[in-house]
């Protein structure tokens, strides 16, 4: 009888590779705010206390700019620390240690230190929680030189590009979307295999428009493409799940493909990654357009408490409107 593998979620999905590396790789250890004794927030890192030590797995102070420096400390000096904030809206005070030297070490010292760290994150709303707790400002850190910017949207990615994140030997910021820690669950062998970092997937495959998106906005845009199909119009989904470098060329060639593209995201409009798809799309592949590009995102506005969080998300009719007046056009 084959082994059958349990279904998890996205949540569970991230221990699980957590564990998988820490097992194989004796330099990899695990830090933040509550990681520790009480398994995180959300539960992102239970049972890794219990099973590596307070060594390995460590509580910290409420410090997130001593969280980012120790994590350089640690990395330059042959560990692989994966630091959690508990939240995207409170990484702020560890900027400066992020950008001024996680990103920079390599170039700084001309190749001879590096700084494998992986800072993780659960970001975005819908969970109806107070504004510095649903931040996406993934743009922020994608403009930075130095970083890698990656957002699962599956159980299964999740593992996947967590491994990859913690194998390598550079600076990435990894975004957890929360809204989805628990919305499905996927068989997911822990056989320690990683996926590619720096390369969109193709999540669906159609000849009539492509739509681009990423982390918790996936599911949506899965929806709308269901809808689309039943009304006779065959969709591309593009994940792009490393924001930072992008994968341009996948995006391209299913616009190329297609001639129509929206590109869906949760942040807000101005200065987004969705602006920098779309300004990419218009150098490379204008010519190859039947209608003008849409996007649909949050607005320029700090996520709205409660009932308004609805509103300020993209929504599956959102996500259709824009593509039924792209196919009109």
């Amino acid at each position: 009888m084959p082994e059958i593998t349990p279904e998890i979620t996205l949540v569970e999905a991230i221990p699980q590779a957590l564990a998988y590396e820490m097992q194989h790789d004796k330099d990899v250890v695990v830090l933040g705010e509550d990681v520790g004794a009480n398994g995180g927030v959300f539960r992102a890192t239970a049972g890794l206390h219990e099973r590596f030590g307070s060594e390995r797995v460590m509580d910290t102070p409420l410090a997130e700019s001593m969280i980012g420096g120790m994590s350089v400390g640690m990395a330059t000096q042959g560990m692989k620390p994966v630091a959690e904030f508990q939240f995207m809206g409170f990484i702020y005070p560890a900027v400066n240690q992020i950008v001024c030297h996680a990103a920079r070490m390599r170039n700084r010292t001309r190749g001879r230190l590096s700084c494998p760290i992986v800072y993780r994150a659960p970001y975005g709303g819908g969970i109806h929680a107070p504004e510095h707790h649903s931040e996406s400002t993934e743009a922020m850190f994608a403009h930075i030189p130095g970083l890698r910017v990656v957002i699962p949207s599956s159980p299964a990615r999740a593992y996947g590009l967590l491994l990859a994140a913690i194998r390598n030997p550079d600076p990435v910021i990894f975004l957890e979307p929360k809204r989805i820690y628990r919305l499905v669950k996927q068989e997911v062998p822990d056989n320690g295999e990683a996926l590619p970092l720096d390369k969109c997937f193709v999540l669906r495959e159609g000849s009539d428009i492509t739509l681009v998106t990423w982390g918790a906005m996936t599911h949506e845009t899965q929806q709308a493409a269901d809808q689309l199909a039943h009304q006779g119009i065959q969709a591309d989904i593009i994940d792009v799940a490393t924001v930072k470098p992008l994968d341009i060329d996948t995006i391209l060639n299913s616009v190329e493909k297609t001639g129509r593209c929206v590109i869906i995201q949760e942040a807000a409009r101005t200065c987004s990654v969705g602006a920098e798809i779309a300004a990419q799309i218009g150098e490379k592949a204008f010519d190859y357009l039947q209608a003008p590009l849409r996007r649909v995102s949050g607005y320029d506005t700090v996520m709205p408490y409660y009932k308004l969080e609805k509103q300020y998300m993209p929504s599956v009719k959102r996500i259709l409107n824009a593509a039924h007046e792209l196919m009109e056009y």
